[in-house]
């Protein structure tokens, strides 16, 4: 890896507004959808008193997200994507609105809530494929890695401040978090409509069920996106320790809450800080080795954490879990987005996200069922150790993802 060049030379990101407006967009409304889970929680709980309804918020958010990714990765396919991106930003502020208006009013009960989310959640559903698909749009292919990055440093910073300044806001209650998240995604929605998105046109198809598989069968016949998706599904499902961070808080390293909060930042600022060096240097060569190598260092740290007991030594482990995690997600974010043609990218990208979801509710329930059956220190010891084995087995079943060099210079046929 070599450093970049100065902020307002010909390859740095600062001299393309189109991606500067993107970005600013996304991390507007990723803060607003941050603090939004904080307050909805909270209120919720407030209501009822029931944990099990706390399980409802995640329920109505994961079915749309799954069930309607296919069918939203078509749509990315085949019409604008930036418009597709606006009418759910704007379909989500709408909900947001009627949410603070009437808790405001206390006029809202559990049910009107979970209903809000789900029309939020299924107006993000559509909106993700787009998204994603756009950014090869907005930078040229050298500066795509370092753009990934530059989002992921976004969305690890609204993941650790948002819920904080939710928890913060909502002590004047919770219709005053939902009315600055709506003035957050009123920016991000005028951002959007003002970005110049440029989208060659598609061919128009049908929605049948070959072309809402379509992307299936393209990973299927592409070897490198098809282990890099793969990888990730088998890491996240194996190495997911961090659902089990409240019992290790309280049971193993004997901490309170306070200690419990630093558990759940310290993977976030690790990945933070790692997504601000990755902006500032191009990965130029042995980037197969170096993914695999990061996936198996995210392996070794979870072992760390597992079979620590002191606080400092988790949290630092915590820290190195986080930061492999996120050199992993650039290269495979980049890898994918590089080597799948435009016209196919937002059906790849709605498969990737179902990978994605998937292997995270999946692998906070294998993490649970495990550390029923063996205890939390043994099912994180499984996880990391379970990440270390596929690593092994993905670079022998995927020669020509390990010995890729380039992330733009190998780009697959059409």
């Amino acid at each position: 890896m070599s450093s970049t060049s100065a902020p307002g030379s010909a390859d740095s990101l600062l001299n393309h507004r189109a991606y500067l407006a993107f970005w600013c967009a996304r991390t507007a409304s990723s803060f607003g959808f941050q603090m939004l889970s904080v307050a909805v929680g909270w209120q919720i709980y407030a209501i009822t008193g029931r944990a099990f309804d706390l399980g409802l918020i995640g329920l109505v958010q994961f079915f749309p997200s799954v069930l309607l990714a296919l069918p939203a990765g078509h749509l990315a396919d085949q019409f604008d994507r930036r418009r597709i991106v606006l009418m759910g930003q704007i379909v989500e502020w709408i909900a947001i609105v009627l949410l603070a208006t009437l808790t405001l009013l206390h006029a809202i009960d559990e049910v009107g809530i979970l209903l809000l989310i789900f029309v939020i959640s299924t107006a993000k559903a559509f909106e993700s494929p787009s998204m994603q698909s756009m950014v090869p749009a907005l930078v040229p292919p050298v500066l795509l890695p370092r753009a990934m990055a530059v989002n992921g440093s976004a969305m690890q910073a609204a993941m650790i401040m948002g819920p904080a300044l939710g928890g913060l806001l909502y002590i004047a209650g919770p219709g005053v978090v939902y009315a600055v998240a709506a003035v957050l995604y009123l920016v991000s929605t005028v951002m959007v409509s003002q970005l110049r998105y440029e989208q060659s046109p598609p061919k128009r198809e049908p929605a049948t069920l070959k072309t809402l598989f379509a992307g299936v069968h393209f990973i299927r016949e592409r070897k490198d996106i098809l282990g890099v998706i793969s990888l990730d599904l088998f890491a996240v499902l194996l190495g997911g320790a961090t659902a089990l961070l409240p019992i290790f808080a309280k049971d193993i390293l004997h901490t309170g809450p306070w200690g419990l909060g630093l558990l759940r930042a310290a993977p976030a600022i690790g990945a933070l800080l790692m997504s601000f060096w990755l902006a500032h240097h191009n990965m130029e060569r042995n980037v197969g080795k170096i993914m695999f190598a990061s996936v198996a260092g995210f392996g070794v740290a979870t072992l760390v954490f597992a079979l620590s007991q002191v606080l400092w030594l988790s949290l630092l482990a915590l820290f190195t879990l986080g930061a492999f995690d996120m050199v992993s997600m650039v290269i495979r974010g980049s890898l994918v987005q590089l080597d799948t043609p435009d016209a196919m990218r937002g059906r790849v990208s709605a498969v990737n996200a179902i990978f994605i979801n998937t292997s995270n509710q999946l692998g906070e329930f294998e993490s649970g069922m495990l550390a029923a059956w063996l205890g939390a220190v043994g099912s994180a010891v499984i996880g990391g150790i379970g990440t270390l084995v596929v690593v092994g087995l993905w670079m022998a079943m995927f020669p020509t993802l390990r010995r890729r060099q380039r992330l733009h210079a190998e780009p697959s046929s059409t």
